[in-house]
């Protein structure tokens, strides 16, 4: 059924807007999934933070073009799908690698990483990455072991000294009992 030169028109400004504010992106092949496998994704990459669409070839390339992203050539042939990376990129990478590693039919063709378009195995490098919170965790961790370790070290002779007393007073009260 053809579309109305206004809806083309909604649809494009659509994808031009979901590419401005995402962070990075997935393009993806959808062959052969179900609607309720589709669904299960999308569930999954809402709960990630990001959008999962099934783009329209034409006015997807339209959309792309208009943003300034390159475009390379097989991102916009066959069933394309893209996921729209919004708060978290290596987290929405992480549901969509691990969703097509479960169903055969989910091929990634690669993606956009702030704009700039990463390949199949770059896709599959930022979902190994941790997830931004885990990374903030061990960055904070790296920052505050000098402190911590600094903290120990002050408070060594101090615990050594009590234990110390502590020692004598256990001595002292034994030969109080005896």
């Amino acid at each position: 059924m053809a579309i109305t030169k206004e809806r083309k028109n909604e649809t494009i400004a659509h994808y031009k807007d979901w590419a401005a504010r995402s962070k990075a992106m997935v393009v993806a092949q959808y062959t052969g999934l179900t609607m309720k496998q589709i669904d299960d994704l999308r569930a999954k990459v809402r709960e990630a933070g990001g959008e999962f669409h099934i783009v329209k070839n034409t006015l997807g390339k339209l959309a792309f073009e208009a943003e300034g992203f390159t475009i390379p050539k097989d991102y916009f042939e066959g069933s394309t799908a893209i996921v729209f990376a919004f708060q978290d990129p290596p987290s929405l990478a992480k549901v969509v690698a691990e969703f097509g590693r479960t169903n055969e039919f989910l091929k990634v063709k690669g993606g956009y990483l702030e704009r700039e378009p990463i390949s199949a195995a770059n896709v599959q490098s930022l979902a190994d990455l941790p997830s931004l919170p885990v990374m903030r965790a061990m960055l904070l961790g790296t920052i505050l072991a000098p402190a911590s370790q600094l903290v120990r070290t002050l408070a060594e002779p101090a615990r050594q000294l009590a234990a110390v007393m502590q020692a004598y007073a256990d001595k002292d009260a034994a030969q109080a009992a005896a």
